[in-house]
């Protein structure tokens, strides 16, 4: 049998932050998270996500307002600039806080 305190562990794991948990958008935002800024392109380069992928992950976060996207143009060439909002700083650290109490709590 399961020790009851782990069983709820287990159960709270429902309800994470699905919207983060996804790998590549996880991946994405624990980028953003550690540096101030990226350029779309260097997220791709970072991720290895492709560019359509890349692009659909990010619309996914900045719909939920967990990434701020900037676009200007950089030597007369388009840029997109992406960064964490504060809410999404907020949803990260949340996510990173509950995974780190699940995996402390598991028996070794």
């Amino acid at each position: 049998m399961i020790d009851p305190g782990l069983q709820d562990e287990f159960a709270s794991l429902v309800d994470l932050d699905r919207l983060v948990h996804e790998p590549a958008r996880l991946a994405v935002m624990a980028l953003l998270y550690v540096i101030e800024s990226a350029d779309f392109t260097f997220l791709m380069n970072q991720t290895g996500l492709s560019w359509g992928n890349l692009s659909a992950h990010l619309s996914k976060l900045e719909e939920a307002g967990y990434v701020q996207v900037e676009k200007a143009f950089r030597n007369k060439r388009p840029n997109t600039s992406l960064s964490l909002s504060p809410q999404g700083r907020e949803a990260f650290r949340q996510y990173a806080r509950r995974m780190k109490q699940v995996f402390s709590d598991l028996p070794e």
